[in-house]
Parts: structure tokens; sequence; C-alpha cells
């Protein structure tokens, strides 16, 4: 089933081994194992084992892989299981759990961490944020739940000294928005007591290695765990963990899920009055029993917010009723200190149990409506502790083991006997498989008045003083012919078990066994307690509200307890769909390269995964009723969709099996269809995938066509009103135009004043073009009359304006322009004769037709120096004249060698006239009448409309400094005013010249 990988990796499906022998099961496991494959399949069961490193299989990249794939598309890993188990949920809304087991240090925390990783990724990809919010704290909770859940055992750094359920809860999209959690059995004990080279919980060392100096001071804790006689018994450890950084972690984890800063002060209030207790020492004078380091008497009453004397009494004195009679009795030193550890053990398992329900009522689904909301449905995840064997196995062990006999007997039940049980009731052909059925090592523990829990709970009933010996010698009473129950005196020579101590083939010490199943707490500490000033820790105490005469009934026995519990969650898991994760533990010194056969073996064999591979290899992968089947796949065959005319629905299911071709993989029962492989359901999945597309396609286009009619029909109506609205606006528009432009060549203005209407927008641009028409018509009926000269000074002014406006502020326009400024006796009087003579003289000798342009200006000479001179234009050239010697040329320049102009943006009269051999000519017009006249746009003016009629192109720069070349070496020309100056002059500077000119 599982692809994706070569077979250098072993086979990825122990289902698929060529000879199914434990041999062959164990080499392929420690091939992948050794190959950094820790994930097998058997089926749909993933097979584990803990690596003991970190490795890089767990990130957003292999989330996507997984996501949305079937099982058979991906190698193995517990991304698929999650996936399927979502999908199952979500397909056909099935609540569904994923069992996690195997032995202590297995990886069963860290595989339940990734399941819930993973389906908080999958989920919300519309991002909400109430669902971000719940996913978040169910994340959270989990590294609360291990730093005050959790210890270092020499087995495991981090292992779950509870159990831990989890249900998801889902709304009808698959989103997350709550969920709750039951917790099994804490192991309290570990809070007064661990083996050597153990540890008690994370919290202790937490608080004590990692909080302020301040919170420290103000609960009188010492930065140094050997100080506290409760967390120093199993000696100083070191090890990966760190207690520092882990302490900020679940402080803000707690902040995060909703717990209050009044609520986490009181948590660690909690832990510091358990630190302080086990310091607590009892001395004697005579019979009278004393608190020798009674200074810890009032911090523990501070801690616990309540008065010092009532601390005290509670620890020395048992409130007893004798009828009517209320009495203190004086505690010995032995009863003193049981008191003290028991209330220790007590206030830590309320604590645990207060977080827990806490928590829930935070994560708990709320104001969740199924008539508004849909079916809410659930994933449960179990992370249970591992089958525990130890040198001493106390009480906690038991029924720890006993829990793991009793979920693999569920597997049992469910995988195995249930399988086989089926096939004889459909009637399927089937080859019986034998496997060992726990149920009767369960029966052994759990069984009513014969089993060991109700033989210990009949022995903590006696009256009077009753041993754990007494207790034992029950056990040799009620189970000696018991075939899985054994003891030293039962079987005498068996010198593994010791006499009066142990039982069982698994060396159970009853040690302890009487006193941990009554789980002894004096009333007195529960009023003490219930007392308190703080809301907290008085609301986990309700029970000390009781008076000490009432009567109450007798409490449930630890065992009972935990008995009823396991009973109920096998119950919740089976009415699940169940998806398995069996996790396996490849050796004994945490090293990521040793597996050892035998360790692993037993495991195998403990966990029933050889007798699951021969079930899977002999069975069928999957089964349906016949009418749901149909449901789900009709829409495949013609035959079955919509609805089948055939005798039967089993008929109508082999008809639609047979037109796909999968006849040969599939078994027919009374009932139900068989089919073998998992292959021939995610075929039959995606063909009807494919065929839904089609059929939502199918009806989307129904739809969309109707409502696509509906849209055109909607359409053309408004179409039709729009046209005739237009047809009118337009009409209306021509017609008041027309009104309004009728009489415009009567106009003394030709209609310039009329204003026109405001057009509809599809007549926008008919509107424009209508404009310039009028515009044209306007400017001709202005110029029709104009002289050829008046023609050729309108262009030459139309021209500046095209080119100048807004660019310099005085044009010019409003004056007539003259031109030929020379000839003028307002320019020069006394010289325009002797101007007129040379220019005729010019005319003849270089046959240009007229003058274009002339006027006095002061210009640079080739020696970099200024002088005046006249300036002359015509249709062919441009002439520089010397004014003092009666306007003799001094220099022309070809009109056709003149490539461009530059002209500066401020009111002075500075141009530069651009050659084609780099030799610019720049000039200063002056000598104006009026002498604040500006001729630059004259000018200008007049050489654009020149060049124009000439079809040749003439570049007008508008710039400051204005760039230019003097006999091929490039300068600059730099316009400044000057308060002091009379008349525009030239000067040299260090990038070219400048042109001082006069200020206001």
């Amino acid at each position: 089933m599982a692809e994706h990988e070569s077979l250098e990796f072993g086979k990825a499906d122990f289902v698929l081994l060529d000879n199914v022998s434990l041999e062959e099961f164990m080499a392929n496991l420690k091939l992948r194992f050794e190959k950094g494959r820790i994930y097998t399949y058997i089926g749909e069961v993933v097979v584990s084992v803990n690596p003991y490193r970190a490795m890089n299989i767990y990130g957003r990249d292999t989330i996507e892989q997984y996501k949305g794939r079937e099982l058979y598309e991906r190698p193995p890993h517990l991304f698929a299981i999650a996936d399927a188990a979502y999908k199952a949920m979500k397909r056909r809304n099935k609540d569904t759990c994923i069992v996690i087991s195997g032995e202590s240090g297995a990886g069963k925390t860290e595989a339940s961490k990734y399941i819930m990783q993973y389906i908080a990724a999958i989920t919300n990809p519309s991002q909400r944020a109430e669902v971000e919010r719940v996913k978040n704290m169910l994340l959270k909770s989990n590294c609360v739940l291990e730093a005050f859940g959790n210890a270092k055992t020499n087995r495991n750094d981090n292992s779950s000294r509870f159990g831990k359920y989890m249900d998801i809860n889902f709304d009808f999209k698959g989103d997350p928005i709550g969920g709750h959690i039951n917790n099994y059995l804490l192991e309290k004990s570990r809070v007064i007591f661990q083996q050597e080279g153990e540890r008690s919980f994370h919290s202790f060392y937490q608080l004590v290695k990692g909080a302020p100096d301040a919170q420290l001071r103000s609960l009188h804790i010492q930065r140094d765990p050997t100080a506290y006689t409760y967390i120093k018994v199993g000696g100083q450890i070191k090890s990966s963990i760190n207690d520092s950084a882990d302490l900020k972690a679940v402080t803000d984890a707690m902040k995060v899920i909703g717990f209050t800063t009044e609520e986490i002060q009181t948590v660690y209030k909690i832990l510091a009055t358990i630190l302080h207790l086990g310091n607590l020492k009892f001395g004697s004078d005579g019979d009278v029993t004393l608190i020798e380091n009674s200074k810890l008497v009032s911090i523990l009453g501070d801690l616990l917010s309540t008065k010092d004397e009532n601390v005290e009494k509670a620890l020395l004195y048992r409130t007893v009723a004798t009828g009517r009679d209320v009495i203190d009795k004086q505690h010995t030193h032995q009863e003193a200190s049981y008191g003290r550890d028991a209330l220790a053990k007590a206030i830590y398992e309320r604590l645990f149990c207060w977080i827990v329900g806490r928590i829930n009522d935070i994560i708990e689904v709320k104001n969740y409506d199924v008539r508004v909301h849909g079916k809410n449905t659930v994933i449960g995840v179990l992370d249970i502790y591992g089958f525990e064997i130890f040198q001493n196995n106390s009480f906690e062990q038991f029924c720890i083991n006993y829990c793991n006999e009793k979920l693999q007997q569920l597997f049992i039940q469910l995988v195995l006997k249930q399988e086989q049980e089926e096939y004889q009731r459909e009637g399927i052909p089937w080859k019986h498989i034998d496997y060992f059925n726990n149920q009767i090592i369960v029966d052994l523990v759990e069984q009513q008045h014969k089993g060991i829990f109700a033989v210990l709970d009949e022995a903590c009933m006696n009256v009077g003083k009753v041993t754990d010996e007494m207790f034992l010698q029950a056990l040799n009473g009620k189970l000696a012919k018991h075939a899985h129950y054994t003891s030293r005196k039962l079987s005498p020579t068996d010198k593994n078990l010791e006499f009066d101590r142990d039982f069982l083939h698994s060396l159970y010490s009853v040690v302890g066994f009487i006193d941990k199943n009554k789980d002894t707490l004096f009333q007195d500490f529960k009023r003490l307690l219930y007392n308190s000033s703080n809301p907290v820790l008085k609301a986990m105490w309700p029970e000390g509200k009781l008076s000490i005469t009432e009567v109450t009934k007798r409490p449930l026995t630890a065992a009972t307890l935990f008995k009823n519990s396991m009973i109920s969650l096998v119950e919740n898991l089976a009415s699940k769909e169940p998806y398995y994760v069996r996790c396996i533990k490849p050796n004994e010194v945490k090293s990521p390269l040793l597996f050892e056969h035998e360790r692993c073996k037993h495991q195998v064999e403990y966990l029933g995964l050889l007798e699951n591979v021969r079930v899977r290899r002999a069975g069928f992968a999957n089964r349906q009723i016949y009418p749901r089947f149909l449901q789900r796949y009709k829409m495949i065959s013609e035959f079955t969709w919509p609805n089948h005319d055939l005798p039967s629905d089993k008929e109508a299911v082999k008809r639609l099996l047979q037109g796909c071709g999968f006849e040969h993989d599939v078994a027919y029962g009374k009932t139900k269809v068989f089919i073998r492989t998992p292959r021939t359901i995610f075929s039959l999945e995606e063909q009807r995938a494919e065929m839904v597309k089609r059929i939502v396609l199918f009806l989307q286009k129904v739809w969309r066509g109707t409502l696509a009619r509906m849209h055109y029909r909607r359409m053309r109506a408004a179409l039709i009103i729009i046209r005739a609205y237009r047809r009118y606006k337009v009409k209306s528009y021509i017609r008041e135009v027309n009104r309004r432009f009728r009489n415009v060549r009567g106009m003394k203005d030709h209609g310039k004043h009329v204003k026109w209407p405001t057009p509809p927008k599809v007549l926008r641009k008919f509107e424009e073009a209508l404009r310039n028409i009028y515009n044209r018509w306007w400017a001709w009926t202005l110029i029709k009359d104009l002289s050829p000269e008046q023609l050729v000074q309108i262009r030459a002014k139309v021209a500046t304006l095209e080119c100048l406006k807004g660019q310099r502020a005085d044009l010019g326009l409003q004056r007539a322009w003259e031109g030929n400024y020379l000839v003028s006796k307002k320019d020069s009087p006394g010289t325009a004769s002797s101007f007129t003579l040379i220019s005729s003289d010019l005319q003849r000798k270089d046959k240009f037709m007229r003058v274009l342009f002339s006027c006095n200006v002061r210009k640079i000479n080739r020696f970099n120096k200024a002088e005046d001179r006249a300036l002359l234009i015509t249709d062919r050239h441009l002439y520089k004249m010397d004014p003092v010697k009666q306007y003799k040329p001094m220099k022309s320049i070809p009109l056709y060698n003149v490539t461009g102009v530059s002209i500066s943006p401020g009111k002075d009269q500075l141009v530069v006239f651009h050659t084609k051999d780099n030799r610019d000519l720049i000039v200063c017009l002056q000598g104006m009448v009026p002498a604040g006249d500006s001729r630059i746009g004259e000018l200008v003016g007049t050489l654009l409309s020149h060049f124009k009629s000439e079809k040749r192109k003439l570049q007008v720069n508008i710039v400051s400094p204005i760039h230019c070349s003097m006999n091929g070496r490039k300068c600059t020309v730099v316009v400044e005013t000057k308060i002091n100056q009379s008349q525009p002059d030239f000067t040299k500077s260090r990038s070219g010249y400048i042109l001082s000119v006069p200020g206001n």
C-alpha cells in the first residue's frame, strides 16, 4: 500500500511481507529503523519506533505532502494517519479517535504532539481569528499539562505520569471549535518520593530554577533543588531539560489559554507550599508531638492565605466526632508525618485536576446549537502511560499496566476478534487465526467480587488494622487456581518472588497498596484549605465545608475510581472509528543507533502486531452496508445513478463494482460488501470525486444558464430603454446647439460669447469635434480680410505662443511686430539711412527676399570681450554689423547653418544662436524704445514661422543657465540681476559668461 519508497528501506507495509513470521517482521522493523524510516504500516495501523533524535520530517513542507492524500500515496507517517482520521470525520460525519499506545519511553507523547500540530496546520483555510485562537489554546494546553504531569524517569526524560485523552470538536466545515481533556490517575506518590536517578514533576524544578529572584523571595524559596526534601530524593540529576526556559514557556502558555495573573500566582504558591511541607520536621516532647522548625508554619499560613495557628493545629491534631462530642486527638510522630505527606500529595493532585478543569472551562465548545451550526464531530487523541516494569512495582505500576491491558483488549476486540466474528456472521469464507485474548488478564484485575481490585477494596473496608500482608493472603485465597496469578506462597520454588510481598508474574509488591487505595486525607486539612481567603484554593476543596459531625458516604477507593474511568474510556473509544499508533522502544539507553532485538520482539508480541498482520492479510480492508455504499458511490455507474431498478441494493452494488472492474477484489456478505485492498476504496473515492465534480458542474451549468437568461432579458429590456433615452438626449442636444448658434454670422463676436450646452456622455467627443469646427470657422472669419504682411505676423505670433506660453512672462503679443527695427528712427536715430543703404547692398549681393529681424545687440567676441553690434536676420543669412562703422557687415552665418536658439526663462533679452560648426553666437538685444520692451518673443516666433515655411526644424530651448559652444569650447551663460547695473553687459566667468542685467 505505502508507495514511493524503494526496497532498500524494507517493506513500508508489513502486510507486504513475503512470509508472515516473527523473524521477517523483526528483520524488516530493524532494517527500516537503521535506514532512518521510523514509521511502518500494518494496513491502517502505524508502527512507530522511537528514533531518540530530532528528525526533519515534521515541517510545513512535509505537512503539505500529506494534506488531503490517501494512505498509500505517501511513505508511512504519523501525518498520514492523522489525515485519514480527519478525512473520515469530515467525509462521513463520523467521530474518530487516534489511540497511541506502547511502553514508557516509546515516544507516545511526542506522537500526540505531532498529530495535534498536523490537525492545527491543515484546518482553518479561511484564517478565522476565533478558530486560530482555539487551535492555539489546544496546542498550548500540551505545554502546561506536561509541566505539571510529566517527570524525568530512568527510562524517559519526559515521561507522562498521568493518562490523557483529548477530544477535539470540529464544526461542519471541519475547523476546530473547542475540545475537552480527560486525565487519569496522576502518579501523586512521586510528589514525596522518587527512585534513584529520577525527578519529581517538572513544575517544581521550573519554579526553583527559573522563577525571578523577587518571586522566589515572596514564596520564601531558595534557588537550590537540594534544599527541599521532597524533590532531592532522586538525587541531583543532570539532563537535557532546560527548566528556566520551560518555566517561561509554561507561564506564557497559561496566559494564552486564559489563566489570570492571580490564578498563575496561586499555582506557584501551591508548589512552594508543597516544597516547604517536605522540609517540615516533627519531634516529640514526651507524649506530645511538636513541629521542630515552627518558622515554616507561618510561611505555610502566608502561602495558603490562612491563620498560622490553624495550620499548626491541622498538622498536629485530628478532630474526631464521637456522637455529639467533638474532640481534638493528638497525632503521634508517625501520624503527623503521614498526614503531612498525604496533604502534599492531595494538594498537588487537586492542583493538577483544577488546571485540567480550568483548561476545559476555556476550550470547551460553548453556545453551539446543532440546528443552527450543524453536527459537532470529534477527533479523540489518547496519549496514555506506557506499560512499566521496574525492579520494585507498586500500586501505580499495577494501575498503569492494567490500563494498557485494557487498551490492548480493546485493540484485540476491535481489530482481531470483531473482524473474525463479522466474517462468520456475514457468511464470508474465512480461515481462523489464533491470537492471545488478554480478556482473561483484564478480568483477573477488574472482575466483580473476584478480581484483584475487588479483593483490595474488600481489604480496605475491613474494620481494624489491615496490612498489605493480609491483602496478599486474601489474594492467595481467592486466586490460587487462576492460571495467570502466582505468589511465593503458591510457588515456593520461584525465588524471584518474596514471601508476603510479591504477586503475579510481573513482580508487583503489595507494600503500600492498602494506603494508596484508601487515599486517606484527614478532614481537618480539607477544612483548613476550604477556609482559605484565596478563592482559587478554596474552590479546590469544596468538601471542606462539611461539618465534622455530618455523616457522609464512604468515598470510592482509588482502584475503583481508576477502574471506572478506564471502563468509561474504553466505551468512549469503542463508539468512535479508531486509528492506531503502536509505539516501540528500540533500546533502554536512548541511543539513536541501537536496536535491541529481544526488547523489541517482546513489545511486538505484547502488542499483537504479528496477529494484526495476519488478520489484515487474510481479511478485507473495508466493509460497508449496501445502502450506505450505494448512497456514496451510486453516481459512478449508469445503472445506479440517480436510482436503480434492480431487485435489491446488493445486486445494485454488484453491478456497480463489476462495471468498475473490481469484482475480483470484493466479497458480498448478507448485509455488507467487503473490499479486500484499500487501493480499491481509494480508486472508488477518486472516481466518486471526479463524478461529483461533473455533477456539481452540471448543476452549476443549469443554474448559471438560468441566471444568464434572466440576466440577458433584464439587460435587453434595459438596453432598449437606454437606446431610446440616448436618442432622445442626442436629438435634444443637437436641437439646442442649433438654436443657440443659429444667428452667429450676424453677431459682432461671431458667437464667441454663446455658452455651449452640456452634452450627454455619449456625445462628449462629438462636442469636442464640433467646438473645433466652430473655432476654426471663428478664426477664419477673423483672418480672412487680413493682408499678406499681417498674416505673416499672425503666424509668427501663433508660433511664439505655442513655443513660449507659460515659460516667459512678456512675449510682446499685444503690440505690432515691426521686425526690421534698425530702419526705425526710434531705435537708431541718425543712422537708419546708413543701415538702409547697407541692407540694400547686401540684398543685391546675397539675393535675399526679405528681412526677418534686425536689432542692436551686445555680443561676446572671439576674444571673450563684450562689444556693441547690430544683428540682421534675412531669409538666407544672419549678419553681424558694426554700428560705429556705418553698419559695416562683420560676419555672416548662413541661416541653414543655424540649428537652434536658446533663451532664458527670465525677462532678459539674452539669445544664443546654435550652429552646426559649434561656433555659437551669444547676444543680448538692446536699444529698444521704449527701454523695457521685450523682443525675444518676436525674434523666436519670426524664426519659427520662417523655418516652418521652409519645412525645417528649429530647436528652441528655454533654460537657465544656457549651455553653448564658443569657438569650439563648451561653456555656460548665466543671467544675474544687479541693483547698480544701468545696461545689460557680459563678463567672463570660470565656466563661461555672466550676463548682468539691471535690477528693479
